[in-house]
């Protein structure tokens, strides 16, 4: 056995191994491993946009609430105004109401003063033609009585 040969033949057989691997079963492995590098850098393309989308979805949530809370207080504010506006207008409508029973109450106070005046004029007169009737111990006829009382009602 020749040392050089052997070489020489493992050398040939190494370079034709060497020639098939790089020909036959080197382009699917470095295929898979472009495939799989490719699909690494898409899910972590994918996980940094997740994380900005979260970020952004936060960020959108926190100024909804904020909006949310400032549309809530004007709504407060605005039922605090309405209702102030409502209690302003209940406070006028009582107000005129009471404004209208009193001088209703006025009125009927000044009817009734003036019927009593009329009922004590008349009780004065009955009174005055009693006494005069007593004084003259005769009683006046009907016409100078009405007559009388007119004069007695009008001085009063």
């Amino acid at each position: 056995m020749n040392i050089n040969f052997t070489l020489f033949s493992q050398a040939a057989a190494f370079a034709i191994f060497i020639w098939f691997t790089v020909k036959f079963v080197w382009p699917p492995l470095m295929r898979a491993i472009e495939d799989r590098q490719k699909t690494i850098a898409d899910g972590l393309a994918a996980g940094e946009r997740g994380k900005h989308e979260l970020e952004l979805a936060s960020h959108r949530s926190a100024d909804a609430l904020k909006e949310a809370k400032q549309r809530a207080a004007d709504i407060i504010v605005q039922a605090e105004k309405r209702a102030s506006q409502i209690i302003e207008e209940a406070k006028g409508t009582a107000k005129d109401e009471s404004d209208r029973i009193l001088v209703g109450a006025k009125a009927e106070v000044e009817q009734e003063v003036f019927r009593a005046k009329e009922t004590l004029r008349q009780q004065v007169a009955d009174l005055a033609i009693a006494g005069a009737a007593k004084i003259l111990r005769r009683e006046v006829d009907a016409k100078t009585h009405a007559d009388l009382l007119t004069s007695i009602k009008a001085e009063l």
